[in-house]
């Protein structure tokens, strides 16, 4: 979908395209605010670090006594995982969870900042949160972002932040805010990808209209996802398959991951979603896919800079055959390793090497099947952090 006027700069055609059924008058007026030069405020564009964050760090080995630097590029091996993994390779204390904590922490960042975001109302219904800053972007579009200064809707700023009355329709909606995005571009928000997620105020709530994935923290509204941890049983001992992401991905390059992940789109259902990710990433047939069962979700809040991340992880394990063997078709996952869940635990707990979300998701595997007792100091208070979001 092209944007509205030739100044724009061309780009590629969303997979989700809408005519917008405006009068010429209004269209034009759109057109004329999109016409306006754009600020040169950008954020980076690159994600080359285990924190959901867009700043570059070298990854570091935490231990509770020092950390250790692996390398000043942010890279890793399997053979890195592998020694870290090993009982003997750390002296720490196996029933202290704080390396556990620490990752959730990460999810969990920026709440003290709260105050700076805008509320983006839809309908009455609260949708989003829009940091003060990005705003500014927005207000410029004036047929598009309205700005009423009232403080009804619980803003720290006064005001909140809606869509214009003449876009009645999801598809109205979906058609100018995507023109929006476009018209922004990467500057503003790295990584456009072309795929739309849902916006609607809690997970089976009618759909106000899609939204750009990669604008979805930039608008702070709630995104779910799907993750699966696939396993074996060998010799009466669990062990994790666990994917290594492609050094050419655009988030998160060369970090640990789940056996199969995926955020989930506009118009597919969870189950339905995991099993073409199941597909995509690992090869996994549907014959084995449908068996994944569905254990929970897991939630965090995360704010950086103008994003708002809140997401919900819907949780699956799988079962698979001692001889299955993953292969992604996707290009998206460099390659796999089979690690006994021992292992992983402690890779979590030492390092960070595993994206940052797939941590509290292994996390609660480990809860739900035995690798965490109240004997072990903080067991409470980290098996709630992992629902630190809003999970609706």
């Amino acid at each position: 979908m092209a944007c509205l006027l030739p100044l724009c700069p061309a780009r590629k055609t969303m997979a989700f395209s809408y005519d917008i059924h405006l009068s010429n008058k209004f269209r034009n007026s759109f057109a004329s605010s999109l016409c306006k030069p754009k600020p040169s405020h950008a954020l980076p564009k690159t994600f080359t670090t285990p924190f959901p964050s867009p700043t570059h760090f070298p990854i570091k080995l935490k231990f509770s006594t020092h950390s250790v630097s692996v390398s000043a590029t942010g890279t890793f091996t399997w053979d890195d995982v592998v020694r870290i993994s090993q009982p003997e390779s750390v002296p720490d204390d196996s029933s202290d969870l704080s390396g556990f904590s620490e990752k959730v922490k990460i999810c969990n960042r920026g709440s003290e900042k709260q105050s700076e975001f805008l509320p983006f109302v839809i309908e009455d219904q609260i949708v989003g949160y829009i940091h003060n800053g990005f705003a500014n972007h927005l207000r410029r579009f004036k047929d598009v972002f309205l700005f009423p200064q009232d403080s009804s809707y619980g803003g720290h700023i006064g005001g909140h932040v809606t869509l214009h009355p003449m876009l009645r329709t999801p598809e109205n909606r979906t058609s100018a805010v995507g023109d929006v995005i476009k018209c922004l571009g990467e500057e503003l928000i790295p990584g456009i990808r072309n795929e739309l997620y849902p916006v609607k105020s809690s997970f089976g709530a009618p759909i106000f209209f899609s939204l750009e994935r990669a604008a979805a923290p930039y608008f702070g509204i709630k995104a779910y996802g799907v993750q699966m941890n696939g396993y074996v049983e060998r010799d009466g001992q669990k062990l994790l398959w666990i994917g290594k992401r492609s050094q050419v991905k655009h988030t998160y390059p060369g970090m640990l991951d789940q056996l199969v992940a995926g955020g989930l789109p506009h118009g597919i259902a969870c189950g339905e979603n995991l099993v073409k990710e199941c597909e995509e990433e690992a090869g996994i047939p549907r014959s084995i896919s449908n068996e994944a069962i569905p254990v929970g979700a897991v939630s965090y809040m995360d704010i950086d800079g103008y994003r708002y991340k809140r997401d919900v992880l819907f949780c699956y394990d799988l079962k698979l055959p001692a001889n299955f063997r993953p292969e992604n078709q996707d290009g998206e996952v460099d390659s796999f390793k089979l690690i006994p869940v021992t292992h992983v635990a402690n890779v979590i707990r030492r390092t960070q090497f595993f994206k940052a979300n797939c941590s509290i998701v292994i996390i609660d595997f480990l809860f739900r099947h035995g690798y965490m007792s109240p004997e072990h100091f903080g067991y409470l208070d980290l098996l709630q952090s992992l629902k630190s979001g809003d999970c609706s």
